[in-house]
């Protein structure tokens, strides 16, 4: 697909990674999910979530990492409350309003279980269901100018998410290439208190009509919008993707 500049960038971006009718064909998705980078040990997590699963709801937010720390344990995610359970639905640990457990957290602060597993639930979320949830009711999109970057010349959208949305920022943009995928998503990652990232998005599969990337690679963002690529914040690889 090549984009023209006169064209609607998020409709021609979610016709590009499968198109809306597809996407409404499946309610949820789920995938093998391996992590590393410095962020985790950063917040005294390192290794919890280094070889896990991950399942997201796609028309509503909901995420869930399992096993978390040990087997016969989940995470459970919705906008404005985190749990642990165990996997026949025994709540061992839980938490409301999770996002004001971060309040004046920097960079150096350690996260419990609890932190750990809200960032990393809304943060699949929001990388599974984009571009499709930009449909979504509270989701606002706009067109920013071109960014050159290696060569490339890739269009931008600025996307406002919801306040009933829990993600890394309100605002977040999304670099996007000739063929309508995602090259680049950058956003202010609130709660771990480092900053604007740059994020890479990369190896698509299409997997069930869906065009997915199997490879995310997260690094810090510089302020002329580089990245820093000499501190490797967070990678993120998926295998065993599965629409249902």
């Amino acid at each position: 697909m090549t984009m023209s500049d006169n064209s609607n960038l998020k409709d021609l971006t979610i016709a590009a990674h499968g198109g809306l009718d597809q996407w409404n064909e499946y309610t949820s998705v789920t995938a093998h999910l391996r992590n590393g980078g410095a962020l985790w040990s950063i917040k005294g997590q390192d290794g919890v979530l280094a070889d896990t699963h991950v399942h997201v709801d796609l028309h509503r937010q909901f995420a869930s990492h399992f096993p978390i720390k040990e087997p016969g344990r989940r995470s459970a995610l919705t906008p404005k409350r985190v749990a642990i359970e165990t996997d026949s639905g025994e709540v061992l640990a839980e938490r409301d309003n999770p996002r004001d457990s971060f309040e004046g957290h920097v960079l150096e602060n350690t996260w419990d279980e609890l932190q750990l597993a809200y960032f990393a639930g809304y943060a699949m979320w929001t990388y599974l269901t984009a571009p499709f949830s930009f449909t979504m009711p509270g989701f606002k999109t706009e067109e920013l100018t071109h960014w050159e970057e290696d060569g490339q010349t890739w269009r931008r959208l600025k996307v406002t998410f919801p306040d009933d949305i829990a993600t890394h920022s309100a605002e977040q943009i999304f670099y996007i290439g000739d063929h309508g995928l995602f090259q680049r998503h950058d956003y202010n990652a609130e709660v771990v208190a480092g900053g604007w990232a740059v994020h890479y998005p990369s190896e698509y599969q299409e997997v069930g009509g869906i065009m997915v990337p199997t490879k995310r690679r997260v690094y810090p963002r510089n302020e002329d919008g580089t990245p820093n690529l000499d501190l490797l914040l967070v990678s993120i690889d998926l295998d065993g993707i599965t629409f249902e």
